[in-house]
């Protein structure tokens, strides 16, 4: 089902503080409107990234290949959420990650301008950057002590806080790989939290 991207990123914004028409209609022109198919990448590890997306639709992943092949996934993009390998992007260095899509996606593409020139007043515009850099610092900080310290079961359960609307959409094999564990392991957990509390 088609989504109009726009009408998402404006809900986005105005979750934050009102957007009056003007404003939008100068932050719309920085972005251009693009539909990924499942498994189409937006960058390779490598490439010099040339956009970031914002979801509308759709789920797209950041991940990385360790040399025996074996995939990493860092982040999940799900419905208004932001994602981008930001150093590669604004410094037009190689990318450190690959992003792709996990399902069909509906995204709004934005280039390095996007971090400069969004044409909103100024207080506004240092306040929304902050407060994307700062909540974009945590979230990494939280989940590598989480990868570092915790259990495989507290780190699933922070991926549903996280990714409520992940846990039954993605296949096994992706969440376990983004919580450092086996399918396997996974599964074991799942389990255990099925019969611990009904729904989990």
């Amino acid at each position: 089902m088609k989504t109009d991207p726009y009408v998402a990123l404006r809900a986005y914004f105005e979750q934050r503080a009102p957007l009056p028409d003007a404003e939008f209609a100068v932050l719309r022109q920085l972005f251009r409107p693009r539909t990924l198919r499942r498994h189409e990448v937006l960058h390779a590890a490598g490439e010099v990234a040339r956009h970031g997306a914002f979801v509308a639709r759709g789920c797209l992943r950041s991940f990385v290949v360790d040399a025996q092949g074996k995939e990493h996934i860092l982040q999940f993009a799900p419905e208004q959420w932001w994602i981008a390998d930001q150093h590669s992007l604004t410094h037009h260095a190689p990318a450190l990650f690959a992003i792709d899509a996990v399902e069909e996606s509906e995204v709004l593409l934005y280039d390095a301008l996007f971090y400069h020139q969004k044409g909103l007043p100024t207080v506004r515009d240092s306040e929304l950057s902050l407060t994307m850099l700062t909540n974009r610092i945590y979230a990494m900080q939280q989940r590598l002590v989480l990868l570092l310290s915790a259990p495989a079961k507290v780190r699933y359960l922070d991926f549903i806080q996280t990714y409520p609307t992940l846990a039954q959409r993605l296949p096994l094999r992706l969440i376990a790989s983004y919580l450092g564990i086996t399918p396997e392991s996974l599964s074991r957990v799942r389990h255990e939290l099925a019969h611990e509390r009904p729904g989990a």
